[in-house]
């Protein structure tokens, strides 16, 4: 099965760090967020990944064009102009790289992926921007069997502050960022059938305005609800969040 990942936003919320690099690119326990995404996929036994490029899109190209260099012990030999790369580690990904424009919207990017993608099966569809420990392989066979086009994992994102606790005026105790309002949302890690891309008008169709509103319209899109981490990274308060919980051992998308 093959993943497909947006990754050619501007990443304007973010911009103290997107101003230099693409917003799948920053870093989170020195790897780019889009590693630990693809890390993430693959502990799912899926290895072969069609990335939207856009905005500094060349960052992600020689990301990958150099991957040993990033992730080995390199000596360079000036005299005799050579470079021995140590230990190497490979991992068994097949990477696809598209260029899908600089303005071009969420479903737009899709659509123009479509060679990739659309004598697939299904495929699985993401943001290179979020992070979960969602169940793929269930969400998989969830979308096998209702036969549907599209999966989306819904999620109930937590409360931005904690929560006092109240016996009229007293406080009786406090709850540490409690679920928001009990209500789902689209939490990013879809699969798909290759049909959705009847759905995207063009270039410029955000994914999850028409796209997937004429796909609930049409019956064509089913919710796997997942009640477990889901924390996307659209700002710095965001970052900090993840680098923590990955450098206290305590990420729950790890399961690598």
């Amino acid at each position: 099965m093959k993943c497909v990942i947006l990754a050619g936003g501007y990443g304007t919320r973010i911009s103290e760090e997107s101003h230099l690099r693409p917003k799948p690119m920053i870093e989170i326990g020195g790897r780019p967020i889009l590693w630990h995404v693809m890390k993430f996929y693959s502990a799912h036994g899926i290895n072969d990944f069609v990335i939207c490029l856009g905005y500094k899109g060349y960052v992600i190209k020689e990301y990958f064009a150099n991957y040993f260099l990033h992730m080995s012990d390199v000596t360079f030999d000036m005299t005799h102009n050579c470079m021995e790369v140590h230990q190497r580690h490979a991992e068994p990904w097949r990477v696809t790289l598209v260029d899908t424009g600089e303005g071009t919207m969420t479903g737009g990017r899709l659509k123009r992926v479509a060679p990739y993608i659309e004598n697939e099966d299904a495929f699985c569809f993401t943001y290179g921007d979020g992070l979960s420990n969602v169940d793929l392989g269930a969400e998989i066979a969830f979308h096998r069997a209702h036969g549907k086009l599209a999966t989306v994992c819904a999620v109930q994102p937590p409360g931005r502050y904690g929560a006092l606790q109240l016996a009229g005026s007293k406080v009786t105790g406090f709850t540490e960022k409690p679920r928001g309002d009990g209500g789902w949302i689209n939490g990013g890690f879809f699969v798909l059938s290759p049909g959705v891309l009847e759905f995207i008008a063009g270039d410029t169709s955000p994914w999850e305005g028409e796209s997937l509103e004429n796909l609930a319209r049409q019956g064509e899109l089913m919710a796997f609800e997942h009640a477990g981490f889901w924390q996307p990274m659209d700002t710095l308060r965001d970052k900090y969040l993840l680098e923590d919980l990955w450098t206290s051992g305590r990420a729950p998308w790890k399961i690598w």
